[in-house]
């Protein structure tokens, strides 16, 4: 299911915004459309946990697939800015569902002790589908035209209904369990974490493709090297986890996501192929560990009880870094060049997760969960 979904995301991914820029879109509107995929998933993802214990899980996976995949082939009629964005706005209410359903799910089904690794493969399904994925639509569009890649994107997430047959038929446990809330200050360093670098995903994601757009085929090859290094990433940082302890492997996770954004401020500014794949290898793996490790921090800290409302906070996170990403480095692109959009990436990495951790302690609070409420 969650191979099917994301993959008929990621087809749809760098293309919509490169036809927009090829339509004489500015860079800022080409991120613009990101921006607004991920605003309507954000403001879908508040409700979703509702949404669960009123329907149960497949009923909200089955209506974010179909959300999410056949508007896709509204686009054959329209590639101009209002229709785009008022399509993308449709597909990323799936979208939402999909995400916070499918997080919360793989929680619900294993025990504590495989909740690292359980969630590291969920993300090889996912990274697998997007290292596919996302150079496949862009080279469709190259050799052909983008109608095939249209089609596609409508039909791949309708796979994932059949999928969605297949799951259990589950309910989030009741929410009378929970006890209190979180404190803020084990939310905020993996909430920040996640936010921050799926905003810089969401830059090299939707602006890579345009700073080489002489290059198409090699900026769908190093984002594919990207969501590769992503599924190394998720179940590395997913295994140490469960071996050493929840949170131990952030702090390096970011790291290698600072340093793979750095490498790529430099081959935007010389184009060095080989100096791009370094790039996108640091930035994959790094992007991919900070991914599992924040969420299984926010899922340990949450208990049973709140996983829904856990899976939904982590990918407010991460898909409102995503769309801020795109529009905000779209602006800094229009305004400074590409360099300085992976530069600028780079530094708010570096800044805004210990920052948070900074905060956190000041609050007196614990800042890494140590284990899973009953």
């Amino acid at each position: 299911m969650g191979a099917a979904a994301f993959g008929g995301w990621a087809v749809l991914l760098p293309v919509v915004p490169l036809i927009v820029s090829l339509s004489g879109g500015s860079d800022t509107l080409a991120g613009g459309v990101t921006a607004v995929f991920m605003a309507a998933t954000v403001l879908t993802q508040f409700g979703v946990p509702r949404l669960l214990r009123r329907w149960g899980y497949r009923w909200v996976l089955a209506a974010g697939c179909l959300l999410l995949g056949p508007p896709s082939l509204l686009f054959l009629l329209s590639t101009e800015a209002i229709p785009v964005l008022a399509v993308s706005a449709v597909r990323g209410a799936g979208f939402g569902m999909l995400t916070v359903a499918g997080s919360a799910l793989v929680a619900e089904l294993v025990p504590r002790e495989m909740l690292g690794r359980a969630t590291g493969a969920q993300g090889i399904a996912v990274a697998a589908a997007q290292m596919v994925g996302l150079p496949a639509g862009l080279a469709i569009m190259q050799h052909w035209s983008a109608t095939p890649v249209f089609v596609l994107g409508a039909l791949i997430p309708l796979l994932a209904v059949g999928a969605v047959t297949r799951l259990p038929h589950l309910h989030p446990r009741p929410a009378g369990t929970a006890r209190g809330r979180l404190p803020l200050s084990v939310r905020l360093v993996p909430w920040l974490s996640i936010a921050t670098v799926a905003a810089a995903f969401g830059g090299v994601s939707s602006l890579l493709p345009i700073a080489i757009a002489e290059r198409a085929s090699l900026a769908g090859g190093v984002l594919a090297v990207v969501s590769g290094a992503a599924v190394c990433g998720r179940y590395a940082a997913g295994s140490f986890s469960d071996r050493v302890g929840v949170g131990r492997a952030l702090m390096p996770a970011l790291a290698f996501t600072c340093g793979g954004l750095a490498l790529f401020a430099v081959a935007a500014r010389n184009g060095d192929w080989i100096v791009l794949v370094c790039a996108a290898v640091m930035f994959g793996f790094g992007f991919g560990a900070v991914q599992n490790e924040s969420l299984v921090m926010i899922f340990t800290a949450a208990g049973p009880a709140r996983f829904g409302a856990a899976s939904a906070g982590w990918n407010i996170g991460f898909d409102a870094g995503t769309g801020f990403g795109s529009l905000t480095l779209g602006a800094v692109a229009s305004v400074a060049g590409y360099s300085w959009v992976f530069a600028v990436a780079a530094m708010a990495v570096a800044v805004v997760p210990a920052t948070g951790m900074l905060v956190g302690r000041a609050l007196g609070g614990r800042t890494r969960p140590d284990r899973i409420d009953s």
